[in-house]
């Protein structure tokens, strides 16, 4: 049985050099969360080792949040962030 996944934001920005996605939350999302990022066809999987807000390190985002998390791989804007 297929489980629905659940977005939990959409990738507003890419950092390519620092490998960074401010994503704007539709749900909670905490470091340690495993996600699942796709645009179009490509997706990958990654968990978030760290947050911050506003340039702060947090552990927690929460809806209407813009939060960057630090990615392995490239998250172009507009890609739609899942909980894995």
């Amino acid at each position: 049985m297929a489980t629905k996944e659940k977005e939990i934001g959409k990738v507003v920005h890419w950092y390519g050099k620092i490998n960074v996605a401010v994503v704007k939350l539709a749900g909670g999302l905490k470091v340690g969360d495993k996600v699942k990022v796709r645009h179009g066809e490509k997706e990958f999987e990654d968990t978030v080792s760290s947050m911050q807000l506003d340039h702060e390190p947090v552990t927690s985002g929460k809806k209407g949040q813009e939060i960057a998390i630090q990615l392995s791989q490239e998250a172009k804007d507009s890609s739609l962030v899942y909980k894995a």
